[in-house]
């Protein structure tokens, strides 16, 4: 009996003894087979494959995680090489921007035990396999950043397990599928930048563990569901760019962890109610703008970090709550006086339509008991006003063109009005020119809007296209803008800079404004940071050299003038690059010469995100402000997108920390240039100091442009390994501070 157990138990542990053999025979003849390991080096032993970074096994040897990132490969990987149903003991598959390609095979459903999938940032094509409802131990899914196409397959409703889903920037189309209603456990999700259709689905609200909902960028429609209020847990919510549409009726009253609230440019209508938001601490960041939301802006709004209203049909005046508005934008509504005491808002900033009159004729003049009268006034005052006015214009015209022909009688035009010299011109002529080139400014033509006007294209008679800046028209009627519009044409007139746009010439005339300008083939920056296609063309190298660029033009603007010119609106919509992918700066059109003996008190501008802090608290503006704007430009050229991750990081009072390849565009490999490499670690040090929230301790854009030219010896730790904290200490700090330290280190 005990020699039967013995023999029993002998024929067990070999058949065990042979099975463990053949599975791990396998795995090493699956890697030896796929091409993704470099077989033909010489340090390459198969034996040792345990020991490799790239991959984790279990005691018994069987291989569990596989772990590949930001590696560059000098031949092509194809997903399919790899044999997937032989690995029966993979818990982790992470293989990022490696540039993996082809499709994800339907083996991959085999990998029964596989509970965390990352393969984002590659250039992974095909659809969805259905078998990936098969991992039912799968907690984590990220397959963002590829050029996966067809539908979300039903089937990944089987994944119960499942925390995070993330399946952003693909070409995915359809509707989102009903069956992720299931994932209860789910916490967040991002569908965003695809082609999703169809309506919002409304069994996101069941989802009450979910976190972050980010569907924005999509095809969506239908209207928004009510009950949102019912993830208690969310902190993110970001539908916009779609076309959902209804009254906005979200109240988010009870959900006291919300800190990002963006369902802008969509068709919403309807009004703000004032139970909507209760009174919260500033950490929320709600953006409602580029809708068709209307009626008055409740007493109870504020106490907020960021609120943005803007482009809305909002009417009524501007109630004092919004004073706790950190950052506050209500511009492109129909708002009035009076207007609340707060230090940065005033009429300009507003841009509202009606915000700088009072309808009302009787608030502004003392009461008259006689009607007659006030009905003599209406109607007498207006006309005689504007009589004056013209004759003052037509005088005032008439003299300035008398003293430019004679200053610059010698300047040579073309007939045509071709590339138009500055302040000598035939208004006429360019005008008639520009009216044939656009087809009287037809919408086709149009490339862009701005917060001023809009940007045509147009091609003049001989042949080159410009690009014209044309005021928005009921601005173009306000005589005070004039004034600022040849501000504008007198600044730029003088401004000879490689790296800032070329002016040809503007035209005054019917009381249409205009300038003209180089024509920059590859558009504004933001643009090509948003399309996948260009940001991919768009390399390290063209980055780096586009900041640099950058700072060089704000330094010529800050130090090369007598009196220093603060553009005021730096950011990636106002950075032009041409076909060589040389930026140019543009849009100063609220740039003023700074006058020492003033107090700089201007009015506040610029582009939400991208303001220095200290304008929420006051008007003061100096060349720190476009310092601070670079810094947040610099991170977004380097991250591809809007860089709140690193924002977020840099505060003083944060305890996130977070790698700095993690965070860089992962649509672009990792760069293994060591030259590149340095220089990008060089401007997330010099952006941390542009973002100091102290103006007086940032640097000046002169010193940041020259920083740029020194030589620094290449950091010792592996750029896989730096977070964004270690770069922002005193010793790397003096690389933009032109003190030249000894920095012994080295990039691996």
């Amino acid at each position: 009996m005990w020699k039967i157990f013995l023999l029993t138990w002998g024929l067990f542990m070999g058949t065990q003894f042979v099975i463990v053999t053949s599975q791990l025979q396998m795995e090493a003849n699956a890697i030896l087979n796929s091409e993704w390991w470099n077989t033909s080096d010489a340090d390459f032993n198969i034996s040792n494959r345990c020991s490799w970074s790239s991959i984790s096994c279990n005691e018994a040897g069987s291989i569990k995680e596989i772990n590949i990132y930001f590696a560059t490969r000098t031949w092509v990987i194809q997903f399919e090489k790899l044999n997937m149903s032989v690995f029966h003991n993979l818990e982790k598959l992470d293989v990022i921007g490696i540039g993996l390609r082809g499709r994800i095979p339907k083996e991959i459903g085999l990998l029964a035990k596989l509970a965390y999938l990352d393969l984002r940032s590659n250039s992974l094509v095909g659809e969805l396999p259905p078998s990936l409802g098969n991992l039912k131990r799968l907690e984590y899914l990220d397959i963002s950043f590829n050029n996966i196409q067809g539908f979300i397959p039903s089937s990944l409703g089987n994944l119960t397990q499942l925390e995070y889903l993330y399946i952003s920037n693909n070409h995915v189309q359809g509707s989102i599928p009903l069956e992720l209603g299931f994932l209860n456990n789910l916490q967040k999700i991002d569908l965003s930048h695809n082609r999703l259709s169809r309506n919002l689905p409304i069994f996101l609200t069941n989802l009450t563990q979910l976190q972050y909902i980010d569907i924005s960028n999509n095809f969506l429609t239908g209207s928004l569901p009510s009950n949102f209020d019912q993830l208690t847990k969310l902190k993110t919510l970001r539908l916009k760019y779609n076309s959902i549409s209804g009254a906005f009726s979200i109240l988010v009253k009870n959900l006291s962890h919300l800190e990002t609230l963006e369902i802008s440019h969509n068709l919403l209508n309807g009004t703000l109610r004032s139970n909507l938001f209760p009174l919260k601490d500033y950490g929320t960041s709600i953006d409602l703008s580029h809708n068709q939301i209307s009626g008055e802006i409740p007493s109870q709004f504020g106490h907020f970090y960021k609120l943005n209203l803007s482009n809305n049909n909002l009417s009524g005046t501007i109630p004092q709550s919004l004073c706790n508005v950190f950052y506050l934008d209500i511009s492109y509504n129909c708002l009035k006086v009076p207007i609340p005491q707060c230090t940065y808002l005033n009429p300009r900033n507003t841009r509202n339509k009606d915000v700088c009159i009072d309808t009302s004729y009787d608030q502004l003049q003392p009461h008259k008991k006689n009607s007659k009268v006030k009905r003599i006034v209406f109607i007498v005052l207006p006309i005689l006003s504007i009589l004056i006015i013209a004759f003052s214009l037509l005088v005032y015209f008439k003299r300035r063109h008398n003293s430019i022909k004679n200053k610059h009688g010698n300047t040579e035009t073309t007939n045509n009005g071709d590339l138009f010299c500055i302040w000598n011109y035939d208004g006429k002529i360019a005008y008639n020119d520009i009216i044939r080139a656009t087809k009287d400014f037809d919408i086709k033509y149009c490339i862009g809007k701005g917060a001023y006007g809009s940007v045509y294209k147009a091609q003049l008679p001989s042949g080159k296209f410009v690009a014209l800046k044309k005021l928005h028209s009921y601005e173009a009627e306000v005589p005070s803008l004039d004034e600022s519009f040849r501000n504008e044409v007198k600044i730029l007139s003088e401004i000879k800079h490689r790296n800032i746009v070329k002016l040809y010439g503007f035209c005054l005339h019917k009381r249409v404004m205009f300038l003209i300008y180089q024509y920059m083939e590859k558009g504004s920056l933001f643009s090509v940071l948003h399309d996948d296609v260009e940001a991919i063309k768009f390399d390290w190298r063209k980055r780096v050299n586009t900041i640099k660029g950058v700072a060089s033009a704000l330094s010529y603007l800050h130090h090369d003038f007598t009196s220093p010119i603060v553009h005021r609106d730096v950011s990636t919509s106002n950075i032009l690059l041409n076909s060589e992918w040389q930026p140019s700066v543009s849009d100063f059109g609220i740039a003023r010469l700074l006058q020492y003996d003033s107090s700089n008190q201007t009015i506040v501008g610029g582009t939400i995100g991208y303001i220095a802090p200290e304008l929420a608290y006051t008007m003061v503006v100096s060349e720190k402000c476009d310092v601070y704007s670079f810094g947040v430009v610099a991170l977004e050229i380097l991250v591809g997108r809007y860089p709140e991750e690193i924002l977020s990081s840099l505060q003083l009072t944060s305890t996130q920390d977070i790698k700095l390849c993690e965070v860089l565009d992962q649509r672009l490999p990792l760069p293994n240039d060591v030259k590149v490499l340095l220089d990008i670690i060089h401007v997330v040090v010099v952006a941390s100091a542009c973002l100091n929230p102290n103006p007086s301790s940032r640097p000046t854009m002169k010193s940041v442009s020259q920083s740029f030219s020194i030589e620094v010896t290449p950091l010792s730790i592996p750029l896989r390994e730096i977070s964004v904290k270690q770069l922002v200490n005193q010793e790397l700090k003096a690389l933009f501070q032109i003190v030249n330290p000894k920095l012994n280190f080295e990039i691996n």
